[in-house]
């Protein structure tokens, strides 16, 4: 997109990191007014991103106004602490508690990035909004579409479902049409400050990326932390875990069990304190519920989909129904290690539908 008559004014998300620095130079090539604004999530004596390499943390806030600083933009910095703690901590300790398997990166940009802080750059102002994000806007027809990113090893569109339809005319996402090597590149190319510093692959808000450790000391007492009995499909106990939050389907290291064959986590009950293991053919399931479904675009239901149940480049065919009050997904082959509490992303072709919570396999 370039701009024309009217200099236009654009809001870029900058956490500090190469990608979003590098929106944010690409926004002021193509002639548009940039303003810079950066989330606060924690305070400094906050154990919050007490690692201070992680995405909006006070160094990597630092990183993003030394950015700015060499683009000679505008730079604010926004506070969203009560915000994230809501919809994003809360909310991933209360999954854990209950037997569910988080996944903050969804909540995040569908109450903070595109929520809070979309909100606050129209405020200002900004005639649009733009992120690091691997994917892509794209035009048909007069309507907005929300796609993949031409990398798919690198696509983020997993993460974006919750994105309104009204929002995409006013959303600009530069680097989906690119891979992380080009954007290296690129951010060397204009001697970006940060062109060179590794990304942050943990979870922002859990010291160390342990989050045993995180409940632990956010939680005093709850049953999904407490020991219990690991038992198999007949409900015979084989062996003790020290909290059913602590494991996830599909997971098959540090169970502490000696058996004949392997053995998988093939499910929790929290409330009884129980972790489920089965075979590995019990991981498998073609079927699986889903709430909390948002679509960009209103669907007519049964629909022929693709989808994906985890974050990653696999997507499987289905067919998505509607069963009384619930969505319900029926795929084509079995799935492996299907998650309650992870979100399942629909698609068609490279045009993201919209999405959900799973609920049940």
């Amino acid at each position: 997109m370039t701009c024309s008559r009217r200099r236009y004014k654009i809001a870029v998300a900058m956490s500090g990191g190469v990608d979003s620095s590098l929106t944010a130079a690409l926004m002021v090539e193509r002639g548009f007014e940039v303003i810079g604004l950066t989330m606060q999530l924690s305070g400094d004596d906050d154990e919050l991103f007490s690692n201070d390499r992680r995405c909006c943390s006070t160094n990597e806030a630092a990183d993003a106004r030394r950015v700015a600083d060499a683009l000679n933009i505008k730079h604010y910095v926004i506070d969203l602490r009560d915000e994230f703690k809501a919809h994003v901590v809360d909310y991933f300790i209360d999954e854990y508690l209950h037997g569910r398997t988080p996944n903050p990166c969804v909540e995040c940009n569908k109450f903070i990035k595109f929520g809070a802080l979309f909100d606050y750059a129209m405020e200002l102002g900004a005639d649009y909004f733009s992120t690091g994000h691997y994917a892509r806007v794209v035009e048909r027809d007069g309507k907005y579409f929300l796609a993949k990113g031409v990398d798919h090893r690198k696509d983020q569109s997993y993460v974006l479902y919750n994105l309104r339809a009204e929002q995409l005319p006013r959303i600009i996402l530069p680097l989906g049409e690119q891979s992380k090597d080009e954007t290296r590149r690129r951010a060397e190319q204009l001697s970006l400050p940060v062109a060179h510093k590794p990304d942050s692959q943990e979870i922002c808000f859990v010291p160390d990326d342990d989050y045993k450790k995180f409940l632990r000391s956010n939680v005093q007492s709850a049953p999904a932390l407490e020991p219990g009995n690991i038992v198999d499909a007949d409900g015979k106990s084989i062996g003790h875990h020290n909290g059913a939050a602590f494991y996830t389907v599909g997971q098959r290291k540090g169970l502490g069990i000696a058996a004949p064959e392997p053995l998988y986590v093939v499910g929790t009950d929290v409330e009884a304190r129980l972790v489920i293991v089965g075979h590995s053919s019990e991981l498998f399931s073609t079927k699986l519920t889903v709430d909390n479904v948002h679509w960009i675009y209103p669907i007519e239901l049964p629909r022929r989909a693709e989808a994906k149940i985890r974050y990653g480049p696999r997507v499987a065919a289905c067919t998505v129904n509607r069963i009384d009050d619930r969505i319900e997904v029926e795929f084509d082959e079995p799935q492996r290690a299907i998650t309650r509490g992870q979100s399942i992303v629909f698609y068609d072709g490279e045009i993201v539908l919209g999405g959900g919570v799973i609920t049940s396999r």
